[in-house]
């Protein structure tokens, strides 16, 4: 457990003893709160993620990283509304992450990224570049579903305070992970990672993230929404460009995909 860990935890307690004890209100200075509002450091120590080469190193510290992420406490509102948190899923060895904006309803009741409509479109995306969401990871920005108050159903865009707070768990699954290739789904999902949101000018042009080659694309909900030839085309395209760089054997039916009705 990190000295950060150690801390909450230990505040964390104390807080509940005050409660089980009667206190309902606690003195705090303007200081405290602002300090309380940064987003936290990394949660694994910078030495356990240089070790964390070993298969069993790496599978400890991505283990860890997921509890202190599923018991995160860092936005009330969306921790009140939550069904399950949404970490991620795939491979810890993955040569290629896809990184989504948000769980959805389906995503927040099952607890896992991607399996409504635009997740099984996903599914049948990275099953027709030859591979499996076995062996690539898939995770999102927030690990929460954005709270939609007043609303039946719906979702909403997450702020960006919400994407702030919440993305060092994912730079610490992209440390321990190590992707070869990333693929940004939708605007969103830009933003959180690039603080970019021109996604028609960035989609289908390489950029870099932490040194890892990011391909911004259009999120699979967009397809489901769009179901031009064209536009299909145009994720597809992103797609073959992603296999090229992880020199991925691409067929002449592969090539082809999309490209007449």
């Amino acid at each position: 457990m990190t000295d950060y860990a150690r801390v909450l935890e230990s505040t964390e307690n104390h807080l509940m003893a005050l409660k089980a004890g009667g206190t309902r209100f606690v003195t705090v200075q303007a200081e405290t709160l602002a300090d309380l509002r940064r987003p936290p450091p990394l949660l694994v120590e910078t030495a356990a993620l240089e070790t964390a080469t070993d298969p069993v190193d790496k599978e400890k510290a991505m283990t860890d990283l997921r509890g202190r992420t599923l018991a995160c406490l860092k936005c009330p509102h969306l921790v009140s509304s939550r069904k399950n948190v949404v970490f991620g899923v795939g491979s810890i060895d993955a040569e290629l992450m896809f990184v989504g904006e948000a769980p959805g309803a389906d995503e927040d009741r099952e607890g896992e990224p991607f399996v409504g409509a635009a997740g099984q479109l996903l599914t049948r995306i990275i099953k027709t570049m030859g591979l499996t969401r076995e062996t690539v990871y898939i995770a999102n920005i927030l690990k929460c579903r954005p709270d939609t108050p007043g609303q039946s159903s719906g979702n909403r865009k997450p702020t960006a305070e919400e994407m702030k707070t919440c993305l060092p768990y994912l730079l610490v699954q992209i440390e321990l992970i190590k992707p070869k290739v990333m693929v940004a789904l939708g605007s969103t999902a830009v933003e959180g990672l690039l603080g970019k949101t021109e996604i028609g000018k960035l989609r289908g042009r390489f950029q870099m993230f932490r040194d890892i080659p990011l391909m911004p694309t259009f999120h699979p909900a967009y397809l489901l929404r769009n179901q031009a030839l064209s536009e299909k085309r145009k994720v597809w395209e992103d797609m073959l460009q992603v296999m090229e760089r992880l020199e991925m054997p691409i067929s002449e039916k592969q090539k082809g995909y999309f490209l007449h009705a």
